[in-house]
């Protein structure tokens, strides 16, 4: 493997952009003839933000479990329905490459489709799934004395580590296994925080796509329609226009008097006293931060 694929260079910072022209909202697709999204670029800035962050941190090394921690540190990402299961995390300790734990089939897709990451550093592993695997089967200790272990074997194991969320079973194995837990949100939080012209480009990307749901909103809007099923037709207008991560995308038609327009009853139907949507959100392909485009047009970017 070319060892200048995990090299990091002033380049992956300066996107070459003129910031006095606006922002495109470039296409979804790759092309030949022209540069959009750099997802390699992409991938050593964010891992170059966090080793920064790190370095700049009393921590010895960052153990991630949110699956947005996880895909920023190693651009890997498995399907929607491993958000909220804490059952893959990475390990990026000073002066080394990320290490991740993914289901055995999954570590064997990024050994063959990852080429940025070591396959030897592409590993199998499960401990807990959210209580779904009893600690006393034993696989959160023997993955906590691996994580030491290599933790030792980079000369951090004295150091604190930082953990994002956590299993509370899981944090008793590593403190068992003689290691020292503490926050790396906000470690990964200051490194999360600039974006680079990729990211950028992304977040505008996703606002257009939202602009695009708003417009299917106002068409589909009339008496009789349901709640639940504007929210179905934005889901299915994200999807088909390349999101990858749907947020609950709300179509909340605020009733005068009746109610808050942060309360949805999503089976109610939308009648001649109801207002326009209130928000919808989406994340888009790589950038998880969520976008909310109000009526009026402004948008909103968190962390």
């Amino acid at each position: 493997m070319d060892e200048t694929v995990r090299k990091i260079s002033a380049d992956d910072i300066n996107p070459r952009y003129n910031w006095g022209r606006a922002l495109p909202a470039l296409g979804t697709m790759g092309v030949d003839f022209e540069e959009r999204v750099d997802y390699r670029r992409l991938h050593r800035y964010r891992l170059s933000r966090v080793k920064q962050a790190l370095d700049k941190s009393e921590l010895g090394a960052l153990l991630v479990f949110d699956v947005n921690n996880i895909r920023y540190v190693t651009s890997t990402k498995i399907g929607e329905w491993e958000r909220d299961k804490l059952c893959r995390w990475a390990l990026l300790a000073r002066d080394q490459e990320p290490i991740l734990w993914d289901f055995g089939s999954a570590a064997v897709h990024h050994k063959l489709y990852t080429p940025w990451l070591k396959p030897e550093n592409c590993k199998a592993g499960l401990i807990g799934l959210r209580g779904t695997v009893n600690p006393a089967f034993g696989l959160m200790e023997r993955h906590a004395k691996e994580i030491a272990s290599l933790l030792k074997e980079a000369g951090v194991h004295k150091m604190p580590v930082g953990v994002d969320i956590i299993e509370p079973p899981m944090m008793f194995e590593l403190e068992k296994a003689g290691l020292k837990i503490e926050d790396g949100q906000q470690v990964m939080l200051e490194a999360r925080e600039l974006k680079n012209i990729d990211e950028i480009a992304l977040l505008n990307r996703a606002a257009a796509m939202v602009d695009g749901a708003y417009h299917l909103i106002s068409e589909e809007l009339k008496p009789g329609v349901r709640e639940n099923d504007i929210v179905a037709k934005v889901n299915e207008f994200l999807y088909r226009h390349g999101s990858d991560d749907v947020i609950s995308p709300i179509a909340c038609c605020a009733l005068a008097t009746r109610r808050s327009s942060t309360f949805c009853k999503r089976s109610w139907a939308i009648g001649p006293a109801t207002t326009a949507p209130s928000m919808s959100g989406e994340r888009r392909r790589c950038s998880t931060t969520p976008i909310r485009r109000r009526a009026i047009g402004s948008t909103r970017q968190s962390r």
